[in-house]
């Protein structure tokens, strides 16, 4: 989607009336969210207000994101080769730009991180492998790979010599997940910012 696009999720409440089909709920919707308000909560009151004639007889859900983009200064991406020397490169990638960022504070957890996901990538992944370092209300480290297979979070037994990566991660950053993507999967995790650095 473009920048500044308008996205609305609504349930079938919003749409379904007493006095009017899903067709006209529909047509209804589209022309109220054809000139949206500058806040989004100006133009949720905007829509309730042109598609809504009674009190609903159902529940009613609508969410409205407006989207934006990062600025350049704000995204970190390298590509790294199928060796495992990338892993010590890619900590040192990571590090230099946190030091960068003013971010040295994150450093050993994001180093963490980096050396895990990235050792998985090269693991059970395989080419292109990607590493990306977003800076925006949060620091977000993304590592890509060529494999669609999703990770699965386990518990290494005592005598295992791997296994812990991921239950590391999970347990080092905020939130942390995994997405499909056209090339393979991406697997993020996501730290707090500093208060000091919080933009």
């Amino acid at each position: 989607m473009a920048e500044n696009s308008l996205l609305a999720l609504y349930t079938d409440g919003l749409i379904e009336a007493a006095d009017h089909d899903i067709e006209v709920g529909i047509t209804l919707l589209r022309q109220a969210l054809s000139s949206p308000a500058d806040e989004l909560e100006e133009t949720c009151d905007q829509v309730l207000r042109a598609v809504l004639a009674d009190r609903p007889a159902d529940d009613i859900v609508l969410m409205l994101a407006r989207t934006a983009a990062l600025g350049a200064g704000q995204v970190r991406t390298w590509q790294l080769p199928t060796d495992p020397a990338a892993v010590a490169r890619a900590r040192k990638m990571a590090v230099e730009q946190l030091d960068a960022w003013g971010l040295t504070e994150a450093a050993f957890t994001t180093e963490l991180i980096v050396s895990e996901l990235v050792t998985n990538a090269l693991r059970y992944g395989g080419a292109p492998i990607e590493l990306r370092l977003i800076r925006d209300s949060a620091l977000i480290c993304e590592v890509s790979d060529g494999s669609n297979t999703a990770p699965h979070l386990r518990r290494a037994r005592v005598f295992d010599e791997g296994g812990r990566g991921l239950l590391l991660v999970a347990q080092l950053s905020e939130r942390w997940g995994s997405r499909q993507t056209p090339t393979g999967k991406t697997i993020w995790a996501e730290q707090p910012l500093p208060a000091e650095t919080s933009p």
